[in-house]
């Protein structure tokens, strides 16, 4: 059901993706919602010192939400902490602004995705569990965002419906999936073993090819789909940590 239908919406589960100012004492709040999907709400007040909403609007923290309002940018009513509180620090905290901006650029506006919102619960969790892993921990996620958003990431088969062997090497072509030559293909790709593709596809990242090269090929689609416009946090990532 579209959020263009509702006139109010009460204890919703929510995250604050990102906040920025609006006229003199307000913020326009980016809000990942479990049923409703991205939603743009304005918090009253909220830069005011002594607002109640200040001290809650921040990243990563399980909240309940309302908003009353049918216009697409909304009025946020009330904010209420939900679940406990979750800490992110050092590489884990920078890993999660690449999650929300990720979720800013590729996630459509009023697009349910309830699949999605528990992956992004989960991933925070494994984040501040297990930051040492956050390179699996990313790539998991880049990938079921992909793949909830529709867009087609063949990892067993490839272009022909013949099932990928680990054996074999690929040529990965976005939108089009595993090719066995380049020279099938102009488009931009990169190379990689099958059983990268096939790790990739039962959620196995132990492997040190399997890091390297499904890396590679998130990269490459992510470009491919964000366009010319980079993620500012993807390149922190790469510049202090090559994630």
């Amino acid at each position: 059901m579209a959020v263009s239908s509702i006139s109010r919406q009460d204890n919703q589960p929510v995250y604050v993706l990102h906040t920025y100012p609006f006229k003199e004492t307000s913020l326009v709040v980016e809000l990942f919602t479990r049923d409703f999907g991205r939603v743009s709400a304005v918090a009253k007040g909220a830069r005011r010192p002594r607002s109640a909403m200040r001290g809650m609007l921040q990243s990563f923290q399980p909240l309940l939400g309302a908003w009353p309002g049918k216009l697409e940018l909304k009025t946020l009513h009330s904010l209420e902490w939900y679940a406990g509180l979750l800490m992110l620090q050092g590489e884990a905290l920078m890993c999660g602004f690449y999650l929300n901006e990720l979720l800013l650029r590729l996630l459509p506006r009023e697009d349910a995705h309830e699949v999605l919102f528990d992956e992004y619960t989960q991933t925070l969790k494994l984040l501040s569990l297990a930051p040492e892993d956050s390179a699996s921990i990313l790539r998991r996620f880049e990938l079921r965002l992909l793949q909830a958003l529709g867009y087609a990431v063949p990892l067993t088969h490839n272009v022909r419906d013949e099932i990928v062997t680990a054996e074999a090497q690929y040529y990965y072509v976005p939108e089009v999936g595993p090719v066995s030559s380049k020279h099938d293909y102009q488009e931009n790709g990169v190379q990689l073993s099958g059983k990268t593709l096939l790790d990739m596809a039962q959620d196995d990242y132990a492997d040190l090819q399997t890091q390297q090269q499904s890396k590679q090929l998130m990269r490459l689609l992510l470009a491919h789909y964000l366009g010319d416009k980079p993620l500012h946090t993807r390149q922190l990532l790469i510049d202090l940590q090559d994630l």
